[in-house]
């Protein structure tokens, strides 16, 4: 068997591959970044025709200079996370902390957890001074952030307590599966995986997401006759109408659905809610509904769930691969040792996997973009393209996102259509109704 993997790969072949996508996936990364940065500057100085009448000059010009900003972080965010993903692989750094975890008398299992929550620490340290720049600089800078120390921390302190709670008692099931499941064990922590997905989604809207915001029942008035109206038209159930205090932590909007089966609800931002005319927050809330009647919560799910097994189908092959170990930076005196602890190959699969699959980003947004386009025209026909149009345009405005970004750039990261685009189309629907 080793002989069969050998000549799949050698370890030196593989360090190479993956030195090589590492370099391709940064030095794309960066060149979207200026990309973007040149296309929108050279875009700052006049508002798009289609959004003149609306969004002035000034707005506008915010909007370009937020976006270049965020783009100079993550130009930097994207070179310090290459430099930790080689000081931790090729650079010795998993290779030490599997020799520390391997000292700790304690059963193999519990060694490969403290080994996956190290590397997990490792890389929430190198991401918080990135995360407190872009909440007291640059969401500072440009009006959004509303967000004191103390609950920045006190979030922080929240989330690892969350992660921790959720994410520890996953990473056992899974190494526990790794080891003692036999050849096919991949699929029994695949079952485990979606399990784990489908308690998330019970347990988010009642029991996580009020540890972080406060969420009161939706007053009475205009907008929520509409949006009662619009759910009973549409035949959508929910345990409740709801409204997020988002205005203690920022200035942005939005809205969104939660919950599963029986518990579902509709939750809307008090920024939203206190910038959009009642018709227009009936639009953005069909919009939405679009997403459930259409079914494509269920698609994603599903499209999730096959990825999620072949992602696991090749871990499973690669556990027993030495050149996997070795091209990633293990000791040579450590690899058979390794290859008896599954948390190895996990957390080397982990580190290695997004190096590997960046350039299919293209491919997800062009999959996600289209139900949106579908969502938009369920919206139209259930409330008001007009009434949409104005929303959009509204929290493009209030978001400052930028009305021209660079084509390219938006092909790979927006999951969304660009704003002119889904501007016209929804334009055309308007003139055709």
């Amino acid at each position: 068997m080793h002989r069969l993997y050998a000549r799949v790969m050698t370890p030196l072949a593989f360090t190479v591959l993956f030195v090589a996508a590492l370099a391709g996936t940064l030095g794309v990364r960066l060149w979207l970044a200026q990309r973007q940065v040149a296309h929108v500057r050279a875009h700052r100085s006049a508002t798009p025709a289609p959004f003149a009448e609306r969004v002035n000059e000034s707005a506008h010009h915010k909007a370009a200079d937020y976006t270049v900003a965020k783009q100079r972080l993550g130009e930097g965010e994207a070179i310090v996370d290459a430099l930790v993903l080689l000081a931790l692989t090729l650079g010795g750094g998993l290779s030490a902390l599997v020799a520390t975890t391997q000292s700790v008398e304690a059963p193999s299992i519990v060694r490969d957890v403290l080994l996956l929550v190290a590397i997990a620490a490792i890389s929430g340290a190198v991401s918080l001074p990135f995360a407190w720049w872009r909440t007291f600089r640059i969401e500072e800078r440009f009006g959004f952030n509303r967000t004191t120390l103390s609950l920045w921390l006190a979030d922080l302190a929240k989330g690892i307590a969350v992660g921790a709670t959720l994410g520890v008692p996953l990473a056992f099931l899974v190494l526990w599966l790794m080891q003692r499941a036999g050849a096919w064990w991949w699929i029994y922590a695949w079952l485990a995986w979606m399990g784990f997905q489908l308690l998330v989604l019970v347990l988010y809207p009642t029991v996580i997401a009020p540890l972080f915001n406060r969420f009161s029942p939706m007053p009475e008035g205009a907008a929520r006759e509409r949006i009662e109206r619009l759910l009973l038209r549409c035949g959508f159930r929910s345990s409740g109408l709801f409204v997020m205090d988002g205005s203690k932590r920022s200035g942005h909007g939005n809205a969104y659905f939660t919950g599963f089966g029986k518990a579902k609800r509709v939750v809307f931002f008090d920024t939203l809610l206190a910038r959009l005319a009642p018709d227009e927050i009936e639009a953005v809330l069909a919009h939405e509904l679009g997403h459930f009647r259409l079914r494509h919560v269920v698609k994603r799910v599903i499209w999730s769930a096959i990825a999620s097994l072949a992602l696991l189908a090749l871990l499973a092959w690669l556990t027993r691969a030495p050149w996997f170990y070795a091209g990633l930076g293990i000791a040579p005196d450590e690899i058979a040792t390794a290859m008896t602890r599954p948390g190895v190959a996990l957390a080397l699969f982990m580190l290695a996997l997004p190096v590997f699959t960046f350039m299919l980003a293209p491919l997800a947004s062009a999959y996600s973009r289209r139900p949106e386009f579908e969502a938009d025209a369920f919206a139209a026909r259930h409330a008001s393209a007009r009434a949409l149009v104005a929303a959009l345009i509204k929290l493009y405005e209030d978001n400052a996102s930028t009305l021209t970004p660079d084509p390219l750039h938006s092909a790979f990261y927006d999951s969304h259509p660009p704003a002119a685009v889904r501007v016209a189309r929804l334009t055309a629907l308007t003139a055709s109704s």
